[in-house]
Parts: C-alpha cells; sequence; structure tokens
C-alpha cells in the first residue's frame, strides 16, 4: 500500500448498489468498501462482474460472516467456521481485493493458551486450503472479555503465518479494556507493539475498524457515530499520521459514509 486509504463498512447508505455506491464513494473522496457478508458469503453474479470490471483504484476488503467459531464444542461448527473464512477469502481474492477479517473464536472458558493452540491447528487448514491466494487473512481484535482476540494474541499468531496480519478494531480494544486505549500514547503503544513485534510490513499494510462505541464494564454494547461517543478518533488519526500507516481504515459507525468523510478530512488536514 502506497497510503492510508479510507473505506465504508459495506455500500454507502445513500446508494442501493455497487454502482451508485461508487459513484458516492467517488464523490465523497473515499477509497473503497469492506464487503460484508454478514450471514453468508453470496453474492449475485451480476455484482460479482460489476466490481471485478469496475473496482479501478478502489481498495476492496472483505469481513466473513458472523457465525463463526473456530473453537466451538461442536466439530461440524468448526468446520463450518473454516469453510467460511475460506469462502471469505476465495471471494475477496477472485474480485482483487486487498484483505479479510473475521471474528476468529470464543474462550467458552477455557484458558487462553489451550485456545491458541487450537487456533494455530485450524488456521494450518484454512492456510493450506488458501495455497496460491494471496489476500492477508486478519482476525480482528475483539470488543469483549469472552472473545478470543486481544492485540497480543493476534501479533502471536500473525507471527506464524505469512499471509496473516492483525485487522486492529481500536473502538473493540477501547470497549473490551472498559474505556482505556483512547489516548494519543496509548495509540501510538499499539503501532509501536505491532511495529516491533511484525515489522515495517504490518505498518504498511494495515487494516483498521473505526466507529463510535457504546460499552460498559463486559465489553462492547453497539457501535455509534463517532460525535456521539468518547472515542478519541482525532489522537488516533493523529497517530496514524507520526507512524506513517498505509492501508485501509473501514468506518463502521451507523452513519458509515458520514463518519468515514470526518475521518478522511480529518486526517488529511493534518
Amino acid at each position: 500500500m502506497d497510503k492510508l486509504n479510507f473505506l465504508t463498512a459495506g455500500i454507502p447508505l445513500r446508494a442501493k448498489d455497487y454502482k451508485t455506491g461508487f459513484e458516492a464513494l467517488t464523490e465523497l473522496n473515499l477509497n473503497g468498501l469492506e464487503l460484508e457478508f454478514v450471514h453468508g458469503v453470496r453474492m449475485s453474479d451480476a455484482s460479482k462482474e460489476f466490481l471485478k470490471n469496475n473496482k479501478g483504484d478502489f481498495i476492496l476488503t472483505a469481513h466473513a460472516p458472523f457465525y463463526i467459531n473456530l473453537n466451538s464444542k461442536e466439530e461440524d461448527k468448526v468446520e463450518a467456521s473454516i469453510q467460511r473464512i475460506i469462502e471469505t477469502a476465495d471471494a475477496a481474492n477472485n474480485l482483487n481485493g486487498y484483505s479479510i477479517t473475521y471474528h476468529a473464536a470464543f474462550y467458552l472458558k477455557e484458558d487462553k493458551k489451550t485456545v491458541f493452540n487450537k487456533l494455530i491447528k485450524r488456521h494450518k487448514k484454512i492456510f493450506e486450503a488458501l495455497e496460491g491466494n494471496d489476500i492477508w487473512v486478519r482476525p480482528e481484535t475483539t470488543g469483549k472479555e469472552t472473545q478470543w482476540g486481544d492485540i497480543d494474541e493476534i501479533i502471536e499468531l500473525s507471527k506464524i503465518f505469512p499471509k496473516m496480519l492483525p485487522c486492529v478494531d481500536f473502538s473493540h480494544i477501547h470497549a473490551r479494556t472498559a474505556g482505556k486505549y483512547n489516548t494519543y500514547e496509548e495509540f501510538c503503544s499499539i503501532f509501536e507493539k505491532i511495529g516491533n513485534a511484525l515489522g515495517d510490513m504490518a505498518l504498511n499494510n494495515f487494516h483498521a475498524h473505526i466507529a463510535g462505541i457504546e460499552y460498559t464494564l463486559k465489553g462492547e454494547k453497539k457501535h455509534l457515530n463517532l460525535e456521539q461517543s468518547d472515542f478519541n478518533y482525532k489522537d488516533l488519526l493523529k497517530a496514524f499520521k507520526k507512524f506513517n500507516i498505509k492501508g485501509a481504515i473501514v468506518c463502521e459507525s451507523p452513519n458509515i459514509e458520514e463518519d468515514c468523510k470526518l475521518m478522511s478530512d480529518y486526517y488529511n488536514s493534518l
């Protein structure tokens, strides 16, 4: 990646399909969108054809379906989760996408090391199936302590697989820690940690999620618009600028394109 790009989580709300979505992104001077495979990796042939032929300089990322738990007690659910990640990566790769992300697992009251070791085995199967697929595969930092995926766990897993890097959801980290990770220094510490552990390559090929967020002591409750939240997006963007991060920021606020434009304009003003 040669710069930091700003993407909406899905088609902009003012649009009705990918064609009008791309028109809206152009009008707003935004850089692309994240394909939201919420309930399954499904897309019409017409949409695939349009995206392939009209992607141009737009960046495409993809979010795998929410029904993923690589630590399920039921083997068929583990296999289905593996398959959904593979399908998402194949779909994104076929559209010349950049990166995919997913919520990898729940602890289900097991200790962290046990879950981590299971996730190594299960990701080996994923990467074996994706041989020849060049997409970045990224577990996302999660918003609750019951979910596998704090930043340290994802960094450690990324050290094992050459085509894996973290998807850093800064709002989730803020919610998971019940209000921490909301200052310039704390944001910088995340970039330092990733750079030290995974190298400049990780900072030059970044994938982030940002939104306003409501949370309790138990973690994430729901996404909010940035200005309705305590999330300190301005200092976060200053940290992005300081570290010269390149890659994609995906806005997941309810008003996706408005907050995406807000962040893009603020970042470009720095």
